[in-house]
Protein backbone atom coordinates (compact mmCIF):
# COMPACT_ATOMS: atom_id res chain seq x y z
CA UNK A 1 0.00 0.00 0.00
CA UNK A 2 1.41 3.85 -0.97
CA UNK A 3 0.35 4.96 2.82
CA UNK A 4 0.92 2.70 5.78
CA UNK A 5 -1.34 3.06 8.78
CA UNK A 6 0.46 2.63 12.21
CA UNK A 7 -0.45 3.07 15.83
CA UNK A 8 1.80 4.44 18.35
CA UNK A 9 -0.69 5.10 21.37
CA UNK A 10 -3.28 7.39 20.80
CA UNK A 11 -1.43 8.97 17.62
CA UNK A 12 -2.14 7.86 14.68
CA UNK A 13 1.01 7.74 12.19
CA UNK A 14 0.25 7.21 7.88
CA UNK A 15 3.97 7.08 6.34
CA UNK A 16 4.09 7.54 2.48
CA UNK A 17 5.60 4.72 0.92
CA UNK A 18 5.29 4.77 -2.58
CA UNK A 19 8.34 4.82 -4.62
CA UNK A 20 11.47 6.23 -4.12
CA UNK A 21 10.35 9.71 -4.01
CA UNK A 22 7.21 9.03 -2.04
CA UNK A 23 5.07 10.31 -4.81
CA UNK A 24 1.65 11.33 -5.18
CA UNK A 25 -0.47 9.88 -7.94
CA UNK A 26 -3.75 8.99 -7.86
CA UNK A 27 -3.34 5.69 -5.80
CA UNK A 28 -1.50 7.58 -3.25
CA UNK A 29 -4.01 10.05 -3.27
CA UNK A 30 -6.77 7.47 -2.80
CA UNK A 31 -4.94 5.54 -0.47
CA UNK A 32 -4.54 9.00 2.24
CA UNK A 33 -8.18 10.06 2.18
CA UNK A 34 -8.72 6.28 2.92
CA UNK A 35 -5.88 5.85 5.82
CA UNK A 36 -6.98 9.61 7.29
CA UNK A 37 -10.47 8.15 7.29
CA UNK A 38 -9.29 4.69 9.47
CA UNK A 39 -7.53 6.91 11.58
CA UNK A 40 -10.44 9.06 12.92
CA UNK A 41 -10.60 7.39 16.19
CA UNK A 42 -7.14 8.38 16.98
CA UNK A 43 -6.43 11.64 18.58
CA UNK A 44 -4.04 13.00 16.44
CA UNK A 45 -2.02 12.15 13.04
CA UNK A 46 1.30 12.46 12.28
CA UNK A 47 2.56 12.27 8.63
CA UNK A 48 5.47 11.17 7.24
CA UNK A 49 7.79 9.36 4.51
CA UNK A 50 9.84 6.36 4.39
CA UNK A 51 13.39 6.28 3.88
CA UNK A 52 15.03 9.56 3.31
CA UNK A 53 12.44 11.66 1.73
CA UNK A 54 9.22 12.79 2.89
CA UNK A 55 7.80 13.80 -0.40
CA UNK A 56 8.88 14.61 -3.90
CA UNK A 57 5.05 15.60 -5.06
CA UNK A 58 3.39 15.12 -7.94
CA UNK A 59 4.57 11.27 -9.91
CA UNK A 60 5.97 13.15 -12.65
CA UNK A 61 7.03 9.79 -14.43
CA UNK A 62 3.60 8.62 -14.02
CA UNK A 63 2.21 12.21 -15.63
CA UNK A 64 4.36 11.86 -18.69
CA UNK A 65 3.28 8.30 -19.06
CA UNK A 66 -0.53 8.94 -18.59
CA UNK A 67 -0.88 12.26 -20.40
CA UNK A 68 -3.80 14.41 -20.68
CA UNK A 69 -6.43 11.46 -19.88
CA UNK A 70 -4.14 10.55 -16.52
CA UNK A 71 -4.27 15.05 -15.89
CA UNK A 72 -8.13 15.13 -15.69
CA UNK A 73 -8.68 12.09 -13.27
CA UNK A 74 -5.43 12.95 -11.10
CA UNK A 75 -5.69 17.01 -10.35
CA UNK A 76 -9.41 16.51 -8.59
CA UNK A 77 -7.91 13.24 -6.47
CA UNK A 78 -4.46 15.36 -5.26
CA UNK A 79 -6.59 18.36 -4.55
CA UNK A 80 -9.29 16.01 -1.96
CA UNK A 81 -5.69 13.99 -0.56
CA UNK A 82 -4.78 17.79 -0.09
CA UNK A 83 -8.16 18.78 1.66
CA UNK A 84 -8.22 15.58 3.62
CA UNK A 85 -5.08 16.55 5.26
CA UNK A 86 -5.77 20.54 5.54
CA UNK A 87 -9.78 19.83 7.12
CA UNK A 88 -9.09 16.84 9.55
CA UNK A 89 -10.29 17.82 12.56
CA UNK A 90 -7.35 15.96 15.03
CA UNK A 91 -4.32 17.52 15.59
CA UNK A 92 -1.52 16.59 12.17
CA UNK A 93 2.12 17.30 12.59
CA UNK A 94 4.32 16.48 9.85
CA UNK A 95 7.38 14.80 10.85
CA UNK A 96 9.60 15.55 7.41
CA UNK A 97 11.89 12.79 7.32
CA UNK A 98 13.95 14.41 3.87
CA UNK A 99 12.71 16.48 1.23
CA UNK A 100 9.15 18.07 1.02
CA UNK A 101 9.22 19.72 -2.21
CA UNK A 102 6.45 20.94 -4.60
CA UNK A 103 3.21 18.72 -3.99
CA UNK A 104 5.29 17.23 -0.86
CA UNK A 105 5.49 20.70 0.40
CA UNK A 106 1.94 21.87 0.59
CA UNK A 107 1.14 18.53 1.93
CA UNK A 108 3.22 19.73 5.01
CA UNK A 109 1.92 22.68 4.58
CA UNK A 110 -1.52 21.71 5.28
CA UNK A 111 -0.23 19.48 8.35
CA UNK A 112 -1.02 21.77 11.72
CA UNK A 113 3.11 22.20 12.91
CA UNK A 114 5.94 20.25 10.83
CA UNK A 115 8.98 19.18 12.41
CA UNK A 116 12.01 19.18 9.70
CA UNK A 117 14.87 16.72 9.83
CA UNK A 118 17.93 16.68 7.60
CA UNK A 119 15.77 17.86 4.08
CA UNK A 120 14.53 21.04 2.58
CA UNK A 121 10.86 22.60 1.63
CA UNK A 122 10.50 24.06 -1.57
CA UNK A 123 7.21 24.75 -3.65
CA UNK A 124 8.24 24.28 -7.07
CA UNK A 125 5.98 23.73 -9.45
CA UNK A 126 6.72 26.74 -11.77
CA UNK A 127 10.28 25.59 -12.72
CA UNK A 128 8.51 21.56 -14.16
CA UNK A 129 5.39 24.27 -16.00
CA UNK A 130 2.45 23.42 -14.48
CA UNK A 131 0.31 26.17 -12.02
CA UNK A 132 -0.80 25.34 -8.29
CA UNK A 133 -4.51 23.91 -7.98
CA UNK A 134 -6.59 26.47 -5.85
CA UNK A 135 -6.65 23.98 -2.97
CA UNK A 136 -3.30 23.79 -2.64
CA UNK A 137 -2.43 27.78 -3.30
CA UNK A 138 -4.93 28.02 -0.23
CA UNK A 139 -3.16 25.93 2.15
CA UNK A 140 -0.08 27.02 1.18
CA UNK A 141 -1.77 30.76 1.90
CA UNK A 142 -3.28 29.75 5.13
CA UNK A 143 0.35 27.94 6.60
CA UNK A 144 2.86 30.87 5.73
CA UNK A 145 0.42 33.85 4.63
CA UNK A 146 0.10 35.79 1.46
CA UNK A 147 3.29 37.55 1.45
CA UNK A 148 5.68 35.07 1.06
CA UNK A 149 3.65 33.41 -1.88
CA UNK A 150 5.42 35.05 -4.77
CA UNK A 151 9.01 34.52 -3.45
CA UNK A 152 8.21 30.66 -2.92
CA UNK A 153 6.10 30.00 -5.72
CA UNK A 154 8.20 32.22 -8.41
CA UNK A 155 11.46 30.98 -7.24
CA UNK A 156 11.03 27.56 -6.98
CA UNK A 157 13.77 27.79 -4.19
CA UNK A 158 14.26 24.86 -1.44
CA UNK A 159 15.22 25.91 1.91
CA UNK A 160 16.40 23.91 4.57
CA UNK A 161 17.42 23.70 8.19
CA UNK A 162 17.47 27.74 9.54
CA UNK A 163 16.34 28.87 6.24
CA UNK A 164 13.23 26.96 6.65
CA UNK A 165 12.64 27.87 10.44
CA UNK A 166 13.32 31.45 9.75
CA UNK A 167 11.07 31.79 6.51
CA UNK A 168 8.28 30.01 9.07
CA UNK A 169 7.96 26.63 6.51
CA UNK A 170 9.04 24.56 9.31
CA UNK A 171 7.85 25.42 13.25
CA UNK A 172 10.78 23.31 14.61
CA UNK A 173 14.37 21.43 13.33
CA UNK A 174 15.41 18.13 15.25
CA UNK A 175 18.22 15.55 14.70
CA UNK A 176 17.64 13.29 11.63
CA UNK A 177 17.25 10.20 13.54
CA UNK A 178 14.59 12.71 16.29
CA UNK A 179 12.12 13.58 13.41
CA UNK A 180 9.58 11.02 14.38
CA UNK A 181 10.13 11.18 18.31
CA UNK A 182 9.81 14.74 18.14
CA UNK A 183 6.44 14.87 16.10
CA UNK A 184 4.98 12.12 18.74
CA UNK A 185 5.71 14.00 21.39
CA UNK A 186 4.05 17.41 19.26
CA UNK A 187 0.69 15.33 18.58
CA UNK A 188 0.50 13.75 21.94
CA UNK A 189 0.51 17.06 23.47
CA UNK A 190 -2.15 18.76 21.37
CA UNK A 191 -4.05 15.21 21.12
CA UNK A 192 -4.19 15.96 25.14
CA UNK A 193 -6.45 19.08 24.57
CA UNK A 194 -10.07 18.35 24.44
CA UNK A 195 -11.12 17.10 21.47
CA UNK A 196 -14.36 19.19 20.06
CA UNK A 197 -12.84 22.65 21.20
CA UNK A 198 -9.52 21.58 19.48
CA UNK A 199 -11.73 20.93 16.18
CA UNK A 200 -13.40 23.89 16.17
CA UNK A 201 -10.63 26.13 16.73
CA UNK A 202 -9.37 24.74 13.95
CA UNK A 203 -12.12 25.44 11.71
CA UNK A 204 -12.28 28.68 13.32
CA UNK A 205 -8.87 29.34 11.82
CA UNK A 206 -9.45 28.02 8.34
CA UNK A 207 -12.62 28.69 7.46
CA UNK A 208 -11.62 31.78 4.91
CA UNK A 209 -9.86 29.55 3.39
CA UNK A 210 -12.14 26.86 2.78
CA UNK A 211 -14.71 29.36 1.83
CA UNK A 212 -12.38 30.80 -0.58
CA UNK A 213 -11.85 27.06 -1.94
CA UNK A 214 -15.41 26.79 -1.81
CA UNK A 215 -16.29 29.61 -3.93
CA UNK A 216 -14.01 29.20 -6.57
CA UNK A 217 -12.83 25.68 -7.23
CA UNK A 218 -15.25 25.06 -9.51
CA UNK A 219 -14.13 27.84 -11.95
CA UNK A 220 -10.72 27.36 -11.18
CA UNK A 221 -9.82 23.76 -11.01
CA UNK A 222 -10.85 23.67 -14.65
CA UNK A 223 -8.52 26.04 -15.83
CA UNK A 224 -5.51 24.52 -14.06
CA UNK A 225 -6.62 21.45 -15.63
CA UNK A 226 -6.72 22.74 -18.94
CA UNK A 227 -3.38 24.51 -18.60
CA UNK A 228 -1.64 21.04 -17.10
CA UNK A 229 -3.30 19.09 -20.12
CA UNK A 230 -1.93 21.37 -22.75
CA UNK A 231 0.69 19.99 -25.33
CA UNK A 232 3.07 22.67 -24.35
CA UNK A 233 2.96 21.70 -20.82
CA UNK A 234 3.30 18.12 -21.14
CA UNK A 235 6.17 18.82 -23.23
CA UNK A 236 7.87 20.54 -20.53
CA UNK A 237 6.69 17.46 -17.83
CA UNK A 238 9.05 15.05 -20.49
CA UNK A 239 11.52 17.36 -20.69
CA UNK A 240 11.86 17.64 -16.79
CA UNK A 241 11.63 13.88 -16.78
CA UNK A 242 13.78 13.18 -19.39
CA UNK A 243 16.48 15.30 -17.99
CA UNK A 244 16.35 14.97 -14.55
CA UNK A 245 14.30 11.63 -13.35
CA UNK A 246 15.31 9.45 -15.98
Amino acid sequence: MPIILESHHDVAVLRIDHGKGNTLDTDSCRELVLRLEDAERARAVVLTGTGGIFSAGVDLKRLDEGGAPYVSEFLPLLSDALLAVFGCPRPVVAALNGHAVAGGAVLAAACDHRVLGAGAIGVTELLVGVPFPLAAMEILRCAYGTAPLPSLTFSGEVFGGADALARGLADELAAPEEVLERALGVATRLGELPAEPFAHTKAQIRQPFHERIAEYRHSDDPEVERLWRSPATLAAVKSYVDKVLR
